[in-house]
């Protein structure tokens, strides 16, 4: 059994083959061939964390996998990730257990991943003005992505403490080579936006309509709270990863959808395509550069099997890791 840590997953893992895997993964959960059942978990209410569990097997890239995943949002601010995880990979054919590696890492950088192909789909082909809402980890994640799907010239970033946000700012701004600028607000970074990140652990909007420019085209990764407006739900064309996951109740459903629905803002039918359908074809995608669109995350299995699938390859050819008897 192969085992492979953090670093040598972060090493593996090459993001432009990443969002190109995804999107099979995704073209294969929408078609019906992956099997991925409701995500379970366990909670830790003193803490307000959570023991989620979710396996996947995706035919399309023949990996079985399932990753176990805790997410305690008092860590931030701490050196502890809120979100920390491992996957297991198994043989498709034999059922036997292969390899171990951490997910936290993967889990980081495949929803950025994500949030980068719905991009790909959805954004106008001439966005170049990226607002990353929040300074955590899932704000790098989004920023490394956004930048292989489009032509990006200049990046806001904005989060509750305007230091975090300088410190991402100069931290990132050399890496990508392009200008970070950190914004007062989330209002200032939304500004003339074309594509905006949510990635917080808001309870309330960061994400409101009448901070957004038409044609933006926003990701909400955000779970527990709300990130985006019923407003801009309400106008948005609205895609997800998966319909039956994303208006699930907890842990795995949207607050930002389930709330307007249960207020009879919108309909179930409001949430227009899954990210699967637009890679199939089968569901359209934006019809008019000032349109808004809205992709809204809540992260599925798929995505961390054909995460995993990619690095344990990477890590046989390269011979990377360690060989455990268990």
């Amino acid at each position: 059994m192969l085992l492979l840590g953090r670093a040598e997953v972060r090493e593996l893992l090459d993001l432009d083959e990443l969002i190109d895997a995804l999107a099979v993964a995704m073209a294969d959960l929408s078609a019906g061939r992956a099997s991925v059942p409701a995500r379970i978990a366990a909670f830790v209410e003193e803490r307000d964390g959570l023991l989620g569990a979710m396996p996947a097997y995706v035919p399309a890239i023949g990996v079985l996998a399932s990753k176990l995943v805790t997410l305690f949002p008092r860590n931030e601010g701490t050196a502890i990730p809120t979100h920390q995880a491992l996957i297991a990979v198994f043989d498709e054919k034999t059922g036997s257990p292969v390899a171990l590696l951490d997910g936290t890492e993967i889990t980081a950088v495949r929803t950025g991943a994500g949030s980068a192909l719905s991009a790909r789909l959805l954004a106008r082909e001439d966005a170049s003005v990226l607002a990353i809402l929040g300074t955590g980890v899932q704000a790098r994640s989004h920023a490394r992505a956004m930048v292989r799907v489009r032509r990006i010239r200049e990046i806001r970033v904005a989060g509750r403490e305007r230091a975090r946000a300088e410190a991402l700012a100069e931290e990132l701004g050399p890496e990508l080579g392009l200008p970070l600028r950190p914004a007062r607000s989330y209002e200032e970074a939304l500004d003339g936006a074309d594509i905006a990140c949510a990635t917080t652990h808001a309870a309330e909007p960061v994400v409101r309509r009448p901070w957004l420019a038409p044609g933006v085209h926003v990701t909400s990764v955000g779970y527990g709270g709300r990130e985006v407006d019923d407003a801009t739900v309400v106008d948005a064309l609205v895609c997800v990863e998966s319909r039956a996951s994303a208006l699930a109740p907890p842990p795995a459903g949207s607050n930002d959808l389930i709330q307007p629905i249960a207020d009879g803002l919108i309909g179930e039918d409001h949430v227009h395509a899954e990210i699967g359908e637009l890679v199939l074809g089968t569901r359209t995608g934006r019809t008019s550069p000032d349109q808004i669109t809205l992709y809204k995350s809540v992260g599925v299995a798929v995505q961390d099997a054909a995460a995993a699938a990619l690095v344990v390859s990477a890590a046989r050819e390269s011979g990377v890791g360690r060989e455990i008897e268990i």
